[in-house]
């Protein structure tokens, strides 16, 4: 491990470092003349534990860990890691794996809900989404159908044959919405709520975690920590775009830290183009831009009259849209050497789905 201290140090500031350092089984030396450099090798030539670098970056003569290599965190990506996949139902994610979420933001009329079920998985969806509990800016604005919405994801999936992934909010309602989804959605305003993420680890159910909307990537990797560190190694990483200055749209995807990392870490990733955009006819574009930059899926707002639902009808794709999406994410997979994973084979009733105009 490779330390930067603080200029203004003295001996006494830097003796409880180099005492911890000893206590966890590390040898120290510093490399540079000014003693600002500190340098911490495992005595046994073994790795660290992931607590190592917490422990040791708390101190306040610490100002950065240049190289954690020594004490590595769960997710990283190392030499001898492979490559994690994440397997809901027939949707994957990673390892060569492309797999498409798709669904309404809320869930409301269980009609327009199957229908929409029907129509992504035609198109090639694997995992259907929707929101039964929804945060909202406002109190005062529709806040999903909670366990009328959960019961309604469930008859949706009985018929269509898709399984879902919907958002928990609450920690006490973990144990409820995992009875119930095949896969939890920790949302962007939740993803630093400490018990929520244990709690959500804990379950046993695949996670998905979007990262915050003023949240750097080094928190949204500690945040994934949280739920590795509870024995849950099914997490899908979800980049939704960061709050930026300029109205073009909603938000700013960050296409930089999805090939990021793909790279950093062993945890397949996903790109939400409907929250980065804000507006339908600008979802396949960024769609498109984040599995470019080696995203494994995306998780996209799909409805067929999205001039009457609650919350977020500007951003969301109509079938027939997304049915011109799926076959163009099909063919960009096959030139980046990947995938697109295929739903379930059996074939439903056929549904039209009418759509109108927002």
């Amino acid at each position: 491990m490779l330390l930067s201290l603080r200029k203004t140090q003295s001996k006494a500031d830097v003796e409880p470092l180099l005492t911890l350092a000893r206590e966890l089984g590390y040898r120290t030396r510093f490399l540079d003349a000014g003693r600002h450099v500190l340098e911490l090798v495992r005595e046994d030539g073994s790795v660290g534990a992931p607590s190592d670098r917490s422990r040791i970056e708390e101190l306040a003569v610490v100002k950065q860990v240049l190289d954690a290599s020594d004490a590595p965190e769960l997710t990283e990506a190392r030499g001898a890691t492979q490559p994690t996949v994440v397997r809901v139902g027939w949707a994957v994610f990673g390892g060569g794996q492309v797999s498409l979420i798709a669904g309404p933001c809320a869930v409301e009329e269980l009609e327009d809900l199957v229908l929409v079920a029907h129509a992504v998985k035609r198109a090639g969806a694997t995992l259907l989404r929707g929101g039964a509990f929804k945060p909202r800016t406002s109190p005062h604005s529709f806040q999903g159908l909670g366990r009328e919405g959960l019961a309604r994801l469930v008859a949706a999936r009985e018929e269509v044959g898709l399984e879902f992934v919907t958002e928990v909010l609450d920690p006490r309602d973990v144990p409820l919405v995992a009875d119930a989804a095949d896969m939890l959605q920790v949302g962007s305003r939740s993803m630093s709520n400490a018990p929520l993420l244990r709690e959500v680890g804990e379950s046993g159910r695949p996670v998905l975690l979007k990262r915050g909307l003023a949240a750097t990537v080094r928190e949204l990797l500690l945040a994934a920590e949280y739920v590795l560190a509870t024995g849950n190694p099914n997490v899908v990483l979800c980049e939704r775009g960061v709050r930026g200055f300029d109205g073009v749209t909603r938000n700013l995807l960050d296409v930089g830290a999805v090939a990021h990392l793909a790279t950093a870490t062993h945890l397949p990733v996903v790109v939400d183009p409907s929250h980065a955009a804000g507006r339908s006819e600008l979802v396949a574009p960024l769609a498109l831009a984040g599995l470019a930059a080696g995203a494994d899926g995306l998780i996209v707002e799909v409805h067929p009259s999205p001039g009457r639902v609650h919350s977020d009808g500007a951003q969301a794709l109509s079938p027939s849209a997304f049915e011109e999406l799926a076959r163009d994410v099909r063919a960009l997979a096959r030139l980046r050497g990947k995938t697109l994973a295929v739903p379930r084979p059996e074939v439903p009733p056929v549904y039209e789905v009418e759509e109108t105009a927002p």
